[in-house]
């Protein structure tokens, strides 16, 4: 249940103290089978139908490490700017609770995969951020509780537990940063920055589809303020589990606030886990947080070292794709547009849509053009993403093909737009059943312009006289009568020669 807890406001939090955060992400990789046995990782199998001696703990059961897995830690770590080790083993964390049936969690402690890198991060206003990376490290998932009998789906108040261990021993990353200092009032922003740079060079790795929303990527936020001027940090607080971008920052603002009314009236900071509540964007308390010497870490036994050899991860760093940031920064240059601009894309989720659009043949301009624009506004009215509308790149390339041949003009390529949302059918077949072709039979349209002409002989008296801009009245009445259907600069034309007058 979600109780009240005193804040300060945001700016009053920020004239006394420095924010200091550690981000810990966990990403689910996307292998076929789990870290250290052959049981399939799919989604939306029936419950505890996944499982094997080995994932359940039983006695005697030996496990064998994922060799997609562990190239996959070398990916991120490299893409990451990471050092990878020569020598590394896996640990044994101990705890007990119920969806960890080995009562152990096999990861990586004292000797991580990849270690001392960073990521560079792009701020809404193009400002770079440097977030430096502690390590990568991989270790397995635990299974998955359901709490039945309460009112919030948590074990407080409910009447049972149900336990699925499908999901135990699928493999995790956990990606940890340094201590992020100097961010100030801007450490909300730089977080959620920093997450949706990083799932985003997941994604272009392939290692992880890194949906927050599924579970695949989720966020454990670490916060502490200290005093301005002092180099102390201030004890912290761990939420868990934030899976979504907005609630990474929201999260870091609201503890921000929290911690500075409790130290503001005198109070100690609790070192504690704690829930995020996506409904009120607010933050409760879970658990007193564990020291590393509370889970007892030691070697595991059954498991051998891991030594990739220099030439494989050479391999490995040779085959990587072009990450994000280098990617934005090209098209950006490619298309001549600002970094506000770009950001605007990244923010809409139209890029690769964008992409994909002239990889479908349209050009660079035209893609931006109805994205960012017609397709952007029905996204938004509908409640969707860009990329749940139901038009393909494909189909909008075939727009933007359409108004370059002068089949269409932008009034009726929009119409095109809505037909296609609205399942009538590809671009043509719209057209087709919309009779939405731009009128180009010049005797139509020099019917429609001498019609004009002769219903407005005031303005066109103004025209012949020299004030060419009246001609702007006259191509409105002949789009009006053909239904938006002519080309409209066509029109002028038609209208100016009729008139004997030029456009200089």
């Amino acid at each position: 249940m979600t109780t009240t807890t005193d804040l300060v406001s945001y700016e009053d939090a920020l004239a006394s103290y420095d924010p200091v955060m550690g981000l810990e992400v966990h990403v689910e990789l996307g292998t076929k089978t789990k870290m250290f046995c052959g049981c399939s990782t799919a989604l939306g199998q029936d419950a505890n139908t996944q499982t094997c001696p080995v994932c359940l703990g039983l006695p005697g059961a030996l496990p064998v490490v994922n060799a997609t897995g562990v190239e996959s830690a070398i990916k991120i770590g490299l893409a990451l700017n990471c050092e990878i080790a020569e020598w590394c083993r896996f640990a044994r964390k101990n705890y007990f609770y119920p969806d960890m049936p080995k009562n152990f969690q096999t990861s990586q402690y004292d000797e991580p995969i990849a270690f001392n890198g960073y990521l560079d991060v792009q701020l809404e206003d193009g400002e770079t951020f440097r977030v430096e990376i502690e390590r990568a490290h991989m270790e397995e998932d635990t299974g998955k509780s359901t709490h039945v009998g309460g009112a919030t789906g948590r074990i407080h108040g409910a009447s049972h537990s149900l336990l699925d261990y499908n999901r135990a021993g699928i493999p995790l990353i956990e990606i940890v940063t340094k201590p992020i200092e100097g961010a100030g009032e801007r450490a909300p922003e730089v977080a959620k920055a920093y997450v949706r740079e990083l799932r985003e060079v997941i994604k272009a790795l392939g290692v992880s589809e890194a949906r927050m929303e599924m579970g695949q990527m989720r966020c454990d936020v670490n916060l502490s303020l200290r005093p301005h001027g002092t180099e102390k940090f201030g004890t912290r607080s761990e939420t868990k589990n934030v899976n979504s971008l907005r609630s990474v920052e929201r999260a870091a603002r609201f503890e921000i606030q929290r911690h500075a009314a409790v130290l503001s009236s005198g109070g100690t900071i609790v070192q504690e886990t704690r829930h995020f509540h996506e409904d009120t964007g607010s933050t409760t308390s879970g658990r007193v947080k564990e020291e590393a010497e509370d889970y007892r870490y030691f070697p595991e036994p059954d498991l051998v070292p891991v030594a990739p050899s220099r030439e494989w991860v050479e391999e490995i760093r040779a085959g990587l794709p072009e990450l994000p940031l280098a990617r934005r920064n090209r098209l950006r240059e490619e298309w001549g547009i600002s970094a506000t601009d770009m950001q605007a894309i990244l923010n809409a989720g139209a890029l690769d849509l964008i992409v994909a659009t002239i990889d479908a043949g349209a050009d660079a301009a035209s893609a931006r053009k109805w994205w960012m624009g017609e397709l952007a506004r029905s996204a938004n009215e509908s409640g969707k993403a860009l990329d749940e509308l139901s038009i393909t790149p494909e189909q909008v390339a075939r727009v933007t093909e359409l108004v370059a041949k002068g089949d269409l003009n932008d009034k009726l390529a929009r119409q095109v737009i809505e037909g296609v949302l609205a399942g009538e059918g590809t671009p043509d077949e719209v057209v087709d059943k919309r009779g939405l072709k731009v009128v180009s039979d010049e005797g139509a349209l020099g019917a429609a312009v001498d019609e004009a002409i002769a219903g407005n002989p005031g303005i066109a008296d103004k025209i012949r006289s020299g004030k060419v801009a009246a001609a702007g009245a006259l191509v409105g009445a002949v789009m009006k009568a053909t239904r938006g259907q002519a080309d409209a600069a066509r029109v002028k034309e038609l209208i100016l020669e009729k008139l004997g007058v030029s456009e200089g």
